[in-house]
């Protein structure tokens, strides 16, 4: 049996090519939508790929399912389980490509044969209504009892996957509880399962799909009975449980509820990745007159982007959390996009921003470009960068509020006192609430979301002030402000 697991580092996303070498057959489980890196795996290992699932209908990126179906005709398995509300919507539709899907639902108990390998699916809902688990058997190598479970966003490493998405992402009101309470129903069902099984999980540590997850790719059965503390729970009673899965669960990124509304009712047909035109200083200029296009500044220092950046940029720096960024500011999809970044990261950033539904990136200067810009008098904006000694003289005007922009679990951990919070994965959403007539001083843990944060509340148009600081390092001595 092939067994490879393909990490995207970014958004911590596991998918899966199981193939049968003798008939170089191969299933995608869970792919991203620029589906090139999962055809290029494949042949490199000798397989074709002649069918796809899924888990269930993702929050966090845009699938790859449609994709493969489009452009090779590829056999779909997909979940037919759960209400009338979660379905795929998009495969009982005509392809683009002309034609009908190739697909064909599934149900608990029913069986995907691949070559010599045989998966079957385990409904496991909880997560969503629809999910899905696959039991996976080698029968080419002899064996009659499954090796392993793609789990999905079933059970992680060392967390289980968050029943609240649809009320909290998807704006489905009231859906967390009676969520909960099957999440538990499911893992009653995983505590039946054998000891030895290794368990594959669709994220790791960095998702916004759980609130622990453990950054080790895979476990087992045995060892998530033992260790997992949400198993431990679901072991106490329903109520426990319930109370346990629902704590503490980070506000998710606000472009949530797109990928959940796209990959229902069909992901746009991406083809080839966008290919950005590289702009000249002068037409960096022309851009940052004009409001048709977002700019995202990608530089890694912060405190250079708070001195001078083209007006209205947006800041969000090229690392690990690049597309949660955006994807927690950014809510037009559809809206032109320029990247101010270093040449030998556009393809990686585009890929990062298709796989969460922004095609339209239209240009991009490199940094090189951007200096001159800087250097021969283009407009630029600033933002003030204080600390949290600063915060405390500030705050004896009335004049001045702070804005804490961390999780709201962290928030009701320990804050300054009078502090408004609003998490930045949903800054678009909560800046309505925000006051017009005040100047935010603007923190977080670290300063990494805060100046994301800034940067987006000062293209709104507000006074903003930058906290670049540490919140744990302040001491008693430090501060005036009361922590609460």
């Amino acid at each position: 049996m092939l067994f490879r697991q393909i990490f995207d580092e970014k958004l911590a996303q596991y998918a899966y090519l199981i193939g049968c070498q003798e008939t170089g057959e191969a299933l995608v489980v869970d792919p991203e939508r620029d589906i090139d890196q999962y055809v290029e795996l494949a042949e490199e290992e000798g397989v074709d790929i002649v069918a796809v699932t899924e888990t269930h209908i993702h929050a966090d990126f845009l699938s790859g399912a449609r994709e493969f179906a489009e452009r090779f005709d590829t056999k779909l398995y997909l979940s037919d389980e759960g209400d009338e509300n979660w379905k795929y919507e998009w495969v009982k539709e005509p392809r683009e490509a002309g034609g009908e899907y190739n697909y064909e639902f599934l149900y608990d108990g029913d069986v995907i044969t691949i070559g010599n390998i045989e998966i079957e699916a385990v409904h496991t809902p909880g997560h969503t209504p629809e999910h899905l688990s696959f039991l996976v058997t080698d029968k080419g190598g002899g064996a009659d009892e499954s090796m392993g479970i793609v789990t999905g966003d079933f059970v992680f490493v060392g967390d289980l996957g968050r029943p609240d998405l649809l009320e909290s992402a998807a704006k489905v009101e009231g859906a967390m509880g009676p969520s909960a309470r099957t999440l538990y129903q499911s893992v009653q069902r995983f505590l039946d399962m054998p000891d030895y099984l290794q368990v594959w999980p669709a994220h790791g540590a960095g998702s916004a799909c759980g609130k622990a997850l453990g950054a080790v790719p895979q476990s087992t059965i045995g060892y998530e009975k033992q260790f997992n503390p949400m198993i431990d729970a679901a072991r106490e009673d329903e109520d426990t449980f319930v109370d346990a899965i629902l704590e503490g669960q980070p506000e998710p990124q606000i472009y949530f509820a797109r990928m959940k509304r796209d990959n229902k009712m069909g992901a746009p047909v991406l083809g080839n990745l966008p290919s950005p035109q590289e702009l000249t200083r002068r037409e960096l200029e022309d851009v940052a007159q004009n409001d048709e296009a977002v700019i995202l500044d990608t530089r890694l220092d912060r405190s250079a982007f708070m001195r001078h950046h083209v007006p209205g940029a947006l800041y969000t720096p090229f690392g690990k959390t690049f597309n949660t960024y955006v994807g927690s500011l950014l809510e037009d999809e559809t809206q032109p996009i320029v990247l101010l970044i270093d040449e030998d990261d556009v393809e990686e950033a585009v890929r990062d921003l298709v796989r969460i539904g922004y095609d339209n990136v239209v240009g991009f200067a490199d940094l090189e470009t951007l200096d001159r810009y800087f250097l021969e008098g283009g407009e630029t904006e600033s933002i003030d960068e204080i600390t949290f000694d600063d915060v405390d003289g500030l705050l004896e005007d009335e004049e001045n509020v702070v804005l804490d922009v961390r999780y709201k679990s962290e928030f009701d951990e320990e804050h300054v006192e009078g502090a408004l919070n609003a998490s930045y994965t949903r800054m678009p959403e909560y800046a309505a609430d925000l006051p017009t007539d005040k100047t935010l001083l603007v923190h977080c843990a670290t300063g990494r979301r805060a100046a994301v944060a800034s940067s987006f509340l000062k293209k709104t148009g507000r006074r903003v002030k930058y906290v670049n600081d540490v919140f744990a390092d302040r001491t008693t001595e430090k501060r005036t402000a009361a922590i609460v």
